[in-house]
């Protein structure tokens, strides 16, 4: 279960946004118990890449064990 600006992996592409599985958003909202979530993908310096409605299996938890990865918006 994910709560309000959780930060998640998203676990697939999702190329009609330029996202791709290993990209790291923030739950901005949760809609149907937490089984339907609004996760923002943003830049480095904050500027927002999509704000995308994703069912909770198209994320997971990051954990203590991970270390963030940039790449290039192509």
């Amino acid at each position: 279960m994910f709560l309000d600006y959780d930060m998640v992996v998203l676990v697939r592409d999702v190329p009609e946004r330029r996202l791709r599985a290993g990209d790291v958003g923030t739950v901005v909202q949760l809609n149907e118990g937490g089984a339907i979530l609004e996760v923002e993908f943003v830049t480095g310096d904050g500027e927002q890449v999509a704000l995308v409605t994703l069912a909770s299996s198209d994320v997971r938890a990051m954990t203590d064990e991970e270390i963030l990865h940039v790449r290039l918006l192509s």
